[in-house]
């Protein structure tokens, strides 16, 4: 699939005044933008782990 670039398709936001990044694709902020930048991402990534693996339960029950 390809993206038309349209605003509305952000997938991460990095919102240096308040120090904030945020994944739209499941609703995630951290409030520590210079971790995240410096390879603090564990959290995103099992944010993004659970998300995923609760639409694949949901697919398979209903």
């Amino acid at each position: 699939m390809v993206a038309t670039g349209d605003r509305s398709e952000k997938v991460r936001t990095y919102n240096y005044p308040q120090s904030r990044v945020t994944d739209h694709r499941i609703g995630w902020s951290m409030h520590n933008l210079p971790a995240f930048m410096d390879g603090d991402i564990e959290e995103c990534i099992e944010a993004l782990q659970l998300a995923e693996n609760a639409e694949k339960l949901k697919a398979s029950v209903g």
